[in-house]
């Protein structure tokens, strides 16, 4: 049994969860956040905003480039040449990072987003173009992928510190790859489920296939999407979960939990 786990959430994506107070909501049952810089979502605005957050309330700070696709949120593959994705994924990376230092914080991590995400870990040419991007911005950033997954090995071979990631928020398929948005039950908004696929990865290291087979899975972090039905009551049903199993919430790429 796992005695110590990350959960981590994508956020700065819907300007109404910041006026509302979701997203502060959501940010307070975290230990690290993943911060959309401008290519799906957010503006500089945005980042200022939930960078102030995360420092408030002592959670890691990275950032989340995506393909520059806001129409299609980035999740749709936007065919680029090599260098044309990098430097967007630089620019993404280093518009966030400066906002940090800016106010105060530091960038510990990166963590590719939709589409993005799906073709570093089955490429390893998108992996590796993704990885030469962060090492520009800073060769120490820890890089956030799927656990299993081919992008993750790449990372590694590169020389990027890595963590593996598991969703308590998605539904697997046989072989380990998230199941399409475009069915209708890829989805987990019920708190209830979730903490299930959560507590069976931390106290037995699988998770249930929609198939009903069984992956074993190494993740040190569980994503939770903010834009997922029901995200913070999720989020604060697993927390709550894994602390009165007496594990340890916390952010692996870092010892001490101050923004």
């Amino acid at each position: 049994m796992l005695t110590r786990i990350d959960i981590n959430a994508d956020v700065g994506e819907q300007p109404e969860a910041l006026r509302n107070g979701r997203e502060e909501a959501l940010i307070r049952n975290i230990s690290s956040a993943n911060i959309a810089c401008g290519g799906h979502a957010g503006d500089e605005l945005s980042m200022k905003k939930v960078v102030t957050l995360c420092r408030k309330h002592g959670v890691a700070i990275g950032a989340h480039p995506s393909y520059p696709d806001k129409v299609g949120f980035g999740r749709r593959t936007i065919a680029l040449s090599k260098d044309t994705l990098e430097e967007s994924v630089y620019n993404q990376i280093a518009q966030l990072e400066t906002i940090v230092h800016r106010l105060g914080g530091r960038l510990h991590h990166v963590k590719p987003h939709g589409a993005l995400y799906h073709d570093a870990m089955q490429s390893a040419d998108v992996a590796s173009t993704i990885a030469q991007a962060v090492k520009k911005v800073d060769p120490t950033l820890t890089l956030v992928g799927l656990a299993g997954a081919i992008g993750l090995e790449v990372w590694k071979k590169l020389g990027v510190r890595v963590v593996s990631e598991a969703f308590a928020d998605r539904r697997y398929e046989r072989d380990g790859r998230l199941r399409s948005r475009f069915l209708p039950d890829a989805l987990l908004t019920d708190p209830r489920e979730a903490v299930e696929q959560v507590q069976r990865l931390v106290r037995e290291g699988m998770v249930r296939a929609v198939d009903g087979s069984f992956l074993r899975l190494k993740a040190e972090t569980v994503c939770v999407h903010s834009d997922t039905e029901h995200a913070v009551e999720i989020a604060a049903a697993i927390r709550g979960a894994l602390i009165n199993e007496g594990v340890i919430i916390a952010a692996w790429w870092r010892e001490t939990p101050t923004g």
